[in-house]
């Protein structure tokens, strides 16, 4: 074939070439414009404020999974791994609420029974479980054991079988120099409720009574008092023009005049309605842990008769003393007792991971690659969020709907992997992460296909604000052959990688990782945002998220294509994104997916304290020393009292049996 002005066919292919040579840059530009485009318009859907910031039980959670699936399917994927189709179903716990009855009575010395009345006087905290009880009364001043500093309100304080009434926050709490660095110290954790509960659960209480302290109350109403007279002061200065002769219209003095009278009447109102004693409302203080006993808030005054009669003093002659001296108080309540009954219903929430499957393909079509992020976030904040007592609907557009878009399209992605053999790429939208990686752990237990056969997951957990080209990959060392393979891809995308090697942290990957499978997890780094209202899509950089789901394909690929599968490495660590505190190395990784009572684990690091004392994925620790222990919180506590270098006894269940292991702790690795 010629062509006119004497091209011959090899000019015209040559030509042909170099144009499409020249295309192709622009080519890719307007792919990874359109790409953006759909990143940007999934994410504003997904961390809109339609999606109620996707909590456990909110309608918005439901929405998620449905766009999800929606969007999968349109990709092109298999949406019948499970018996639900693409939704793998499993519970949770939502909220609880107040149920019927409550009753607390209180008897003395001289047998009168009296009967307290519900949210008047007493009402149980939704941190409580339910039950019955008639047991005496011992008061344990603050409940607080600390090491650092040395201060033990349980120390020769019998509580076993008994109800230990306990006063609220710390001492010397107006002294920035006090024992716990007064109100606004990261050592109050010592403070917490559930930290609380659980120095008298381990003990055997058989209920606790907490009490509001009188340094609270009395110092919210002193504030009022100054503001009030700050109001009062400015009634005075807005008068003061009205003592002139002008003659001017004095318009915007009577208004500033009137402005400051209406806020002195709504101070006044305020100090009126004080009530320095509050009873907290219900569900304000987050769920009851595993095996919880009853917990009652009981107004100060109706304690206060009680101690005073008993003791000689009143609480605030007590909390004085401890202020003073700096020592716990803590005394048996002789001869009264308090009959309790708690009834606290726990709602269970249906929860579902969204699963869609790109099929394998020749040889390698039986063994599996998962790609994971996790959908759900804080809903409307309350535990979880970084900002204290906010009810505002968490968008969490970063945590993780950044991870869930980019989830997506590389589902669009994944019919680009034109190989005549490969394994199937299972895609996994994972819910109740947040939680504690509820959602990764249901679906290790019942997985679409055998982890045996699975030989990697890939996690992408917070990719949406990529900063000075830096990624940080943890699990870099879970697989022999990751190194190689990330830096390549690095390379092609321009990315700084800071690697981490560890596989266990504190999202989705580490229920893979605790089942012997390599791990990658994609992270863009924390902000200021994070957890809390103000993490909304605005803040995005969604050209980095692009460049990170190019850089991630290129993972994928690589793992769904390799002859050998990647090789596992056991890696010695933990990865932290926060504080772990002053405690000892242990090395347990937890399972959050199991409801019985004590500590469930779901691995231990390599080379860890628990490794080589023998714990194993499975166990359940139930005591620690001498501690009993209820759940993770116990052990969290109990595990701060030894030292570096203590060997202690650890007794777990496993296979139906206890066992007693000793394990040798480490220092801390914080």
């Amino acid at each position: 074939m010629t062509f006119a002005d004497g091209f011959s066919g090899r000019a015209c292919r040559l030509v042909l070439a170099l144009a499409i040579a020249a295309c192709t840059p622009l080519l890719v530009v307007a792919e990874d414009a359109s790409a953006i485009g759909r990143l940007k318009q999934d994410l504003q859907t997904i961390a809109s404020d339609e999606y109620e910031g996707r909590g456990i039980g909110t309608h918005g959670l439901d929405l998620a999974a449905d766009y999800v699936r929606r969007e999968f399917a349109a990709a092109g994927l298999e949406m019948n791994a499970v018996d639900d189709g693409a939704f793998q179903t499993f519970e949770v716990l939502d909220k609880v609420e107040l149920g019927s009855p409550n009753e607390l009575v209180l008897t003395g010395p001289d047998g009168a029974r009296k009967i307290q009345t519900l949210d008047t006087d007493f009402r149980p905290m939704s941190i409580s479980g339910s039950g019955e009880t008639a047991a005496p009364l011992v008061f344990a001043g603050y409940g607080i054991e600390s090491k650092d500093p040395p201060y033990d309100d349980f120390e020769g304080l019998d509580v076993k079988g008994k109800t230990v009434v306990m006063l609220r926050r710390t001492p010397q709490q107006d002294r920035h120099d006090g024992l716990f660095g007064g109100p606004h110290s990261r050592s109050a954790r010592v403070a917490a409720l559930k930290t609380k509960l659980s120095n008298a659960q381990r003990r055997g209480a058989a209920a606790v009574v907490l009490v509001n302290d009188g340094y609270t109350g009395e110092s919210a109403r002193a504030d009022l008092q100054e503001k009030l007279g700050k109001a009062k002061d400015a009634i005075v200065a807005a008068a003061e023009p009205f003592a002139s002769e002008s003659d001017s219209s004095q318009t915007t003095e009577r208004k500033t005049l009137t402005d400051a009278m209406t806020h002195l009447k709504r101070l006044n109102e305020q100090i009126a309605a004080h009530d320095s004693d509050p009873l907290d409302k219900f569900g304000s203080n987050g769920t009851p842990s595993t095996g919880a006993i009853p917990v009652l808030q009981v107004k100060r005054a109706v304690i206060d008769g009680v101690v005073f009669a008993t003791l000689g003093k009143r609480l605030a002659d007590i909390e004085k003393q401890i202020d003073e001296t700096g020592k716990p108080a803590s005394a048996p309540l002789t001869n009264w007792t308090a009959e309790i009954t708690a009834s606290v219903d726990m709602k269970m929430a249906s929860v579902k991971n969204v699963i869609g499957v790109s099929p394998g393909k020749g040889s390698l079509a039986n063994e599996t690659v998962v790609v994971g992020a996790h959908y759900d976030h804080l809903g409307y904040g309350g535990d979880g969020s970084l900002q204290v007592g906010s009810r505002d609907i968490h968008n969490g557009a970063d945590d993780n709907a950044s991870g869930t878009v980019s989830l997506l399209e590389l589902a669009r992605r994944v019919k680009r992997l034109d190989s005549p053999s490969r394994r199937r790429i299972v895609f996994i939208a994972f819910t109740g992460e947040e939680r504690g990686l509820l959602g990764s752990a249901a679906y290790v237990r019942t997985p679409a296909f055998p982890l045996e056969s699975t030989v990697a997951m890939i996690n992408l957990d917070m990719v949406g604000r990529l900063k000075d080209d830096k990624l940080t990959v943890f699990g870099t060392d879970t697989s022999k052959e990751w190194n190689s393979v990330i830096d390549k891809a690095a390379g092609e995308y321009s990315l700084q990688i800071i690697k981490k090697p560890e596989g266990f942290g504190p999202s989705d990957h580490s229920s893979f990782y605790a089942k012997q499978i390599p791990v990658l997890h994609l992270f863009t780094g924390t902000h200021m945002e994070y957890h809390r209202p103000n993490d909304d899509w605005p803040l995005i950089n969604y050209e980095g998220m692009e460049r990170v789901v190019r850089f991630t394909e290129q993972l994928i690929d690589w793992a769904a294509t390799s002859t050998a599968r990647p090789t596992y490495v056991q890696v010695a660590g933990r990865a932290a994104l926060e504080r772990t505190g002053s405690r000892p190395y242990f090395g347990s990784v937890p399972d959050f997916g199991t409801a019985e009572k004590g500590y469930a684990i779901s691995g231990v690091s390599a080379g860890s304290p628990a490794e080589k004392g023998g714990l194993k994925g499975g166990d359940l620790i139930v005591k620690l020393g001498d501690e009993m222990i209820t759940g993770l919180e116990d052990f969290d506590l109990v595990l701060r009292k030894f030292s570096a270098g203590q060997q202690i006894d650890v007794v777990v269940k496993r296979g139906g049996m206890e066992l007693t292991l000793k394990v040798t702790l480490a220092a801390s690795r914080e």
